[in-house]
């Protein structure tokens, strides 16, 4: 999916979570009694507009698609019709308030649950965790690592997918330099180790890092045994006499752990005559073939004619759970996305964690792009994510996000009077400060993750 294409789905993602976002505040506040005079997706000049309901509200699409707000009728911009007195926002009681606040962020969050039920229910495609190829002289092969170990827990909690290794993984990294893993052979043998990364948990913490520095990756179709699936009738493989079931061990003596191995030692070799060895029936068997030369993208590349062969479903799956069970395991994801994404911020604040991982609107809209172009679960499940962010990022004690007006909110209940408007002003200059802040860490890391 190209530019376009990205934008348009980010701004699809975009103007979903903050309708159901501003949603939240609107109906809550018209529960609360109060006034709404706009509700608006989007900034700027308004695009498309109606106005209804006994109040006039106008409802706006508005030019910039970046956000959205809902107004509330307010003594504090100025005199009010006497016919809605007691109506305005500040006039409220201040419980109500923070009702109409909270109701933002908690309706992201009632949308994640809503989304991942969903997906329980509709069926998630699954990735088994486990073990790829393992880089001599890492931190996991140190640790014991072997190809095709399923990583069955992480520090004793079990890890049904790469969604939750990953987060726990992570978490223990950042937490003590360690990340404790119970691993499964193919004989169904479990053994407990530890991969010990020490103080370079948070290099590993930068985008794109954790496989790279530790020093695996996830176990995918590549990494199965060469085993052959097919021999190709125009290849080489055919007339020196390698069949459907044969398993290959080493090219030129060379051993070939996976199929991947086999990729990368008979592509460079085109034109030129190798030894095959390979397993028939248990039986070690060798044969000579001048591998094949074809053109792909411009490069010559070598070819033996043979399709892979093995069982990847055992390591793929879909989740799939009844309705009422599946309300279960959504809170509970998003309960622990959530637990997540408020650690991780809270290490980055205290230099655990690599700020590189704040990400920007540009980033954002790669992903959203890439999960639009894999499916409408992908996307979904992408949404859930965002989702959540945002609810969390709304949550903020920052006086310009619904955080720092609850903070303010609560004050005024204590004291019982509202801060001085001195005060509210040097707060929301704060707020806004930190806000450029981090949109200015998050552009950067765009661009930094664009140009390298």
């Amino acid at each position: 999916m190209g530019a376009l294409g990205n934008l348009l789905a980010f701004i699809v993602a975009i103007s979903v979570l903050v309708a159901v976002h501003e949603y939240g505040h609107y109906i809550v506040g018209r529960w609360a009694g109060m006034k709404v005079l706009r509700f608006s997706i989007g900034f700027g000049k308004p695009i498309w507009t109606r106005i209804g309901g006994k109040d006039q509200t106008e409802y706006c699409i508005s030019a910039i698609p970046l956000g959205g707000y809902v107004r509330f009728l307010d003594t504090r911009e100025g005199p009010i019709p006497e016919e809605d007195e007691g109506r305005a926002f500040n006039q409220r009681p201040v419980p109500h308030r923070i009702a109409v606040l909270l109701a933002g962020p908690f309706f992201n969050f009632l949308f994640a649950i809503i989304a991942y039920w969903a997906l329980f229910v509709y069926g998630i495609p699954t990735l088994v965790p486990a073990v790829g190829g393992v880089e001599p002289g890492s931190y996991a092969a140190e640790a014991g690592l072997q190809q095709g170990d399923r990583i069955v827990a992480v520090g004793g909690q079990d890890t049904a997918d790469w969604e939750s290794a990953l987060v726990a993984m992570l978490d223990h990294m950042v937490a003590d330099g360690s990340v404790p893993l119970t691993l499964e052979a193919d004989d169904g043998w479990q053994r407990d180790v530890a991969i010990d990364v020490g103080d370079d948990a948070r290099r590993l913490t930068e985008p794109g890092m954790l496989f790279e520095g530790i020093g695996f990756r996830p176990f995918g179709p590549g990494d199965l045994p060469a085993d052959i699936g097919r021999v190709e009738d125009d290849g080489p493989a055919k007339s020196a006499g390698l069949q459907a079931g044969d398993r290959i061990v080493a090219v030129d003596g060379e051993p070939v752990a996976d199929f991947q191995d086999l990729v990368d030692l008979v592509q460079p070799r085109a034109n030129k005559e190798v030894t095959i060895e390979f397993l028939r029936d248990g039986q070690s068997l060798a044969t000579t073939l001048v591998v094949q030369e074809q053109l792909v993208e411009g490069q010559v590349r070598g070819r033996l004619g043979v399709a892979r062969g093995g069982d990847f479903n055992q390591y793929y799956y879909q989740r799939r759970y009844g309705p009422v069970e599946s309300l279960s395991h959504a809170m509970a994801r998003t309960w622990t996305s959530t637990v997540f994404t408020l650690r991780m911020l809270g290490r980055m604040l205290t230099g655990d964690v690599s700020i590189k991982n704040i990400s920007g609107p540009i980033n954002i809209a790669q992903f959203a792009g890439e999960s639009a172009q894999r499916g409408l679960d992908y996307f979904l499940g992408f949404l859930a994510i965002v989702s959540i962010s945002l609810g969390v990022l709304n949550l903020l004690p920052i006086p310009v996000l619904d955080g720092g007006q609850i903070v303010y909110q609560s004050i005024e209940g204590i004291k019982g009077s509202p801060l001085s408007e001195k005060a509210q002003i040097m707060g929301q200059q704060i707020g806004i400060f930190a806000l450029i802040l981090l949109m200015s860490f998050a552009f950067y890391n765009d661009l930094a993750r664009i140009f390298g």
